[in-house]
């Protein structure tokens, strides 16, 4: 009887263990306020980041799309509010912790930053060799499967300087899932890339990201591949969330901002010039512009 309660008990367990280990939550921000001295980034914003799904962030430059990334990632700590990855409050931990968490993230930088003086290899190589005790045989051979993975298997010995803009976005993009993370953030990957390196990279983060099991969070100002990639869309603007939903959502919101976003209209909300002293202050005389 009592071997017959301990099993039932322990089946418990097990169950309740599943059900949080699949949260359909990988990361959340709970009113989120950030900002540099009297500047305002980030004004009580609140968003989830469904685990298994693409998420892209976009928006007018400077609304606080890459500051959102270095939230979760622990470089920077929200001056009030929560942010929590898999449930654990990212701004409370310490450095052996957050060290523990970023295994589990990886992180494509704007344009590649890969290291100029190692090669293709190398480079993937790297954070396996820094947060690893494998071999190398061991670490040859994930090397050699990620770069498959990206079409760049033949590119091993080849250094940065010898691939082009498209093929270092791609080798970043292996050094990032080396560690098979979790989450991957990508902040503006198809910046600077020509029509087939951009398709292709779009095409790259929607197959890895279904096929591993990945969660992706994207900041782009790339509308056409990134609305056709992304499972949820989210526009920051002024320090808030200005629309949140599917692609076919934010295209059809009725938001001025959201729509001269989405349209990419000259004036709307965001206006072409910067707010100063009138022409008539400036000049002396009206002057149609």
């Amino acid at each position: 009887m009592k071997q017959a309660g301990l099993r039932q008990l322990f089946s418990s367990m097990q169950t309740t263990s599943s059900k949080l280990q699949k949260s359909d939550t990988l990361v959340e921000l709970r009113d989120v306020r950030f900002g540099y001295g009297e500047r305002v980034i980030l004004d009580g914003i609140s968003l989830t980041v469904p685990r298994g799904k693409v998420t892209a962030l976009m928006g007018a430059s400077g609304g606080g799309k890459t500051t959102v990334l270095r939230l979760i990632g622990g470089q920077y700590r929200a001056q009030s509010g929560s942010l929590t990855f898999e449930g654990q409050e990212v701004g409370t931990m310490n450095q052996t912790e957050l060290y523990t968490m970023r295994r589990r993230m990886g992180m494509l930088f704007q344009f590649g930053a890969l290291f100029t003086d190692l090669s293709v290899f190398d480079n993937v190589a790297f954070p396996l060799r820094e947060h690893t005790d494998l071999n190398e045989s061991m670490i040859r051979d994930i090397v050699l499967m990620k770069l498959q993975a990206v079409g760049l298997r033949g590119a091993r010995d080849l250094m940065p300087s010898e691939v082009s803009g498209g093929m270092a976005r791609r080798v970043a993009l292996a050094r990032a899932m080396a560690l098979d993370p979790q989450l991957v953030m990508y902040d503006e990957p198809f910046a600077g890339l020509d029509p087939i390196s951009l398709g292709t990279a779009a095409r790259l983060i929607r197959q890895l990201n279904d096929t591993l099991g990945l969660t992706s969070v994207i900041v782009s100002h790339d509308l056409d591949e990134t609305f056709h990639i992304a499972d949820q869309i989210i526009v920051l603007a002024n320090g808030k969330i200005a629309a949140q939903g599917t692609p076919s959502e934010v295209r059809s919101s009725t938001d001025p901002l959201v729509h001269q976003f989405v349209s990419a209209a000259p004036e709307g909300p965001v206006r072409f010039h910067y707010p100063g002293p009138t022409v008539m202050d400036d000049f002396g005389v009206v002057v149609k512009v």
